[in-house]
């Protein structure tokens, strides 16, 4: 059963396509065009955790034939077989809770779905945040910018020739890195949206999935290497929540779909619990490597000025691309809700195969 694993899509059609959208909105003075959601850094500014929750998943109340979803859908098409769809004439700020029930279970089901000119960033943060937090409590990130006049949950997404930070962070490293955010939070975020306010000329994407016989197993997770790339900043460095590490099953299960979903990625987990270091290495580099190459279980996301992303991050990985010139500006933002504690799938004991690993015993995963 596929996972969805969010990722650039170089291809004849792709490149077509982004020729078709070279004349974006922009201010004709060079400002923003969303100026009270331009970044703010504040080195002093500290949060507290939001803790241990009980989370109900709203996609266990929806109607699976979604009428209020997609009452007013003039048409929606697969961006690829496996994860993605996008969807024309639904707009996110008029759905009612049951429609965003159905937005929870279809976002589930599909991995990723895009909806376009929408005025979800016209709304207001406050109605913004309402509409989000129905998925779950907001996330607060531990250093990245939110909005000087707008609340911390609102995570700002900001490349520009003003403020290059974001390029800075990725010097001598590729920036194409797949991984679910926030994954060493004791409850990862669940289902997230991506609201992009204003695109460059070429704006670039996202992608989904694969999955292996892993069940029992567990992993480490840490943000101590995104900190630590933060630090770099010196005082104008934004830290505030101290470093977090979590131990999660490598498999998991949907608690909606019960869909089966490696949770593994190369940003934030550190090794297997019980393997030596050489082996650790070994096999989450083969999964790493698995999620990133495999073309057939991917979709690319081309964002534009009103295209909102919401996507299930239990059943997708996803990873940014730099693949604009540098100095245009890309301004978006992420709000994050958190969800429920990763769920371990089970190990399948029905062939014999895990009492037939010497390893698998050791680790009483039998």
């Amino acid at each position: 059963m596929p996972i969805a694993v969010l990722k650039p899509a170089t291809n004849a059609s792709s490149m077509k396509d982004s020729k078709a959208h070279l004349a974006r909105p922009k201010n004709d003075d060079g400002s923003p065009l969303y100026p009270d959601y331009m970044p703010f850094y504040d080195p002093l500014e500290k949060v507290e955790d939001l803790g241990e929750f009980d989370h109900f998943d709203p996609g266990h109340r929806a109607d699976p034939s979604l009428p209020n979803l997609l009452k007013n859908a003039t048409k929606s098409f697969d961006l690829s077989p496996h994860v993605g769809t996008e969807i024309h004439g639904v707009q996110l700020s008029q759905l009612t809770s049951e429609g965003l029930d159905e937005l929870a279970l279809l976002a589930a089901q599909r991995g990723a779905l895009v909806f376009r000119d929408q005025d979800f960033g016209d709304i207001g943060f406050e109605n913004q945040k309402e509409i989000v937090r129905h998925f779950g409590p907001l996330h607060i990130h531990g250093w990245a910018p939110h909005p000087m006049r707008g609340p911390p949950e609102h995570m700002i997404i900001y490349d520009h020739k003003d403020d290059l930070r974001v390029r800075r962070s990725w010097a001598g490293r590729s920036p194409v890195q797949w991984h679910t955010d926030q994954s060493p939070e004791i409850q990862p975020p669940g289902t997230t949206f991506i609201c992009m306010l204003e695109s460059p000329s070429t704006a670039g994407g996202t992608r989904s999935s694969a999955r292996r016989r892993l069940e029992g197993l567990t992993a480490v997770h840490s943000n101590d290497d995104g900190v630590a790339a933060e630090l770099k900043n010196g005082k104008e460095s934004v830290m505030r929540r101290d470093v977090l590490k979590t131990e999660h099953p490598v498999v998991i299960v949907h608690p909606v779909t019960k869909q089966k979903a490696l949770y593994v990625n190369p940003v934030y987990t550190k090794y297997i619990v019980g393997y030596d270091k050489e082996e650790s290495d070994y096999l989450l580099n083969f999964l790493y490597n698995h999620i990133a190459t495999r073309q057939d279980f991917s979709c690319r996301v081309r964002y534009e000025a009103g295209t909102v992303l919401v996507w299930d991050q239990r059943v997708t990985n996803h990873s940014q691309t730099l693949d604009y010139p540098v100095g245009d500006r890309r301004h978006a933002f992420r709000l994050t809700p958190l969800a429920n504690k990763p769920i371990p799938a089970l190990v399948e004991e029905d062939d014999g195969e895990c009492g037939r690993d010497e390893q698998r015993v050791q680790l009483n995963l039998c």
